[in-house]
């Protein structure tokens, strides 16, 4: 496997704490995670806006406190469109000026996602009113094998395209492990006429079963290769580290070679296997100044 000439743009996202110690925990993540200079950090919230006020909360420090890009999760989940356009106007006032603009899941046993009275109908109309307040970055959500609740890979597809249409500057994907589903993926939305870039979105493995309950939920699959590369490794925390890392390096070198040049990694707030998977797609720490 051949490395890239140059280094990928590379993006982070961070899930927001429950707790101080899960606080103090994500700062020191950020921490050690900002030497390697991504373009931007999202940090997301729970169904329904579940932790909303504590997102915020890290977006605006992240913004004042650190040299780095922070980027907002919006839903259209449990929220007017005054609410949204409200929270828009004043991230953009603190000086965010990255979202990233999905649909959203309805909160568990609520019956499944349905717009909220008064609220965003779905992702493709919350870019458009994005558009409307202020001249963000918006990236929007993709999916390599279909989303779960599409009613086939056409439609899904569609309504990518109605979302970059809207205004979207880009779409980061799902995460998936096999290569060859992002790069049909990719071949299909340029055959659509999709002109925006595709981001693949890689989940390093930093516990196998907890893996597999994020992909049965939003309809990644699971190789049944990797079923028994992290057999029983989830009690073997240092293997199962230098597993996830090179088995993550892999997958990113060999979209590297299909010309891949920017990554988007699902943290779940563990630094230490992030940066070696950086590391070995030739990403290097910067000296960064402070905000």
């Amino acid at each position: 496997m051949t490395f890239a000439q140059t280094q990928p743009e590379i993006s982070f996202e961070f899930f927001p704490p429950k707790t101080d110690e899960g606080a103090t925990s994500l700062w020191r993540t950020i921490e050690k995670l900002a030497p390697l200079a991504p373009r931007f950090v999202s940090v997301t919230y729970g169904a329904g806006g579940s932790t909303r006020d504590r997102t915020d909360r890290i977006l605006r420090r992240i913004r004042w406190e650190t040299p780095l890009e922070p980027a907002a999760h919006l839903t259209c989940v449990g929220a007017t469109r005054d609410t949204i356009d409200a929270l828009a106007e004043e991230w953009w006032d603190a000086g965010i000026r990255h979202i990233v603009a999905l649909r959203g899941d309805a909160p568990g046993g609520t019956g499944g996602y349905r717009p909220h009275p008064g609220g965003y109908e779905n992702a493709a109309h919350l870019v458009r009113g994005l558009r409307a307040i202020a001249d963000f970055d918006i990236a929007v959500a993709a999916y390599p094998e279909c989303h779960p609740e599409s009613p086939s890979p056409e439609a899904d597809l569609d309504n990518l395209k109605a979302k970059i249409d809207a205004g979207a500057s880009k779409a980061i994907t799902q995460f998936f492990f096999d290569p060859e589903a992002f790069l049909r993926f990719r071949e299909r939305a340029a055959k659509a006429g999709l002109a925006a870039p595709i981001v693949p979105g890689i989940l390093p493995i930093t516990n196998f079963a907890r893996a597999v309950e994020f992909a049965g939920a939003c309809g990644a699959t699971i190789p049944p290769w990797m079923a028994e590369l992290y057999d029983g490794l989830d009690d073997d925390p240092e293997t199962r580290t230098l597993v996830a890392a090179t088995q993550a390096s892999e997958l990113c070198q060999r979209l590297q070679d299909e010309g891949v040049d920017a990554f988007h990694f699902y943290t779940l707030n563990r630094p230490a296997l992030t940066t070696a998977i950086c590391r070995r797609l030739g990403v290097r720490p910067s000296i960064l100044k402070a905000a």
